[in-house]
């Protein structure tokens, strides 16, 4: 009797894990899936930026600041063209990674012309090393939260 109660709730635990894992399907949404250029998985390529600490290292603090503010005025800049979907910078690491972007990008030479009105990389402070990425198509769609959760602007 043990062995056939054992086996009835072990195929009853087995039966509500499966059904659990049975998601709802989310109607698919073309019009939304050609706004982002999503492709037939929902995703699209970008281009990933890794920016690492530059070969120029001489500058004063008073024009580094003026760079790193010139940086952040770009980054704004990127984000009102919709290129920028994704920035933030790095903890401390031995390889002297500094930041990311996501670039919203066809190609890494586009990708390469966007860096190039980067004060803090056209000083050589910022090196970029750029990557195609492939990711959600919707990434970006989280921008317009960021404004409601951001107490503090930079």
């Amino acid at each position: 009797m043990k062995k056939i109660l054992l086996v009835v709730c072990f195929i009853t635990a087995v039966l509500n894990t499966y059904s659990q894992e049975k998601k709802t399907k989310i109607p698919y949404d073309e019009a939304l899936a050609k706004k982002l250029e999503a492709d037939e998985y929902g995703m699209k390529m970008y281009v990933l930026v890794i920016l690492k600490t530059g070969s120029n290292t001489t500058e004063s603090k008073t024009k580094t600041d003026s760079l790193f503010a010139g940086h952040m005025a770009n980054m704004g800049k990127m984000i009102e063209m919709n290129k920028l979907v994704i920035a933030g910078p790095m903890g401390k690491n031995d390889k002297n990674y500094r930041g990311i972007f996501i670039l919203n990008t066809k190609s890494i030479e586009e990708a390469k012309q966007l860096l190039e009105s980067d004060p803090a990389v056209k000083a050589k402070v910022l090196d970029a090393e750029l990557y195609n990425w492939y990711g959600s198509a919707a990434l970006a769609e989280y921008l317009p939260f960021h404004d409601k959760v951001q107490k503090k602007a930079f």
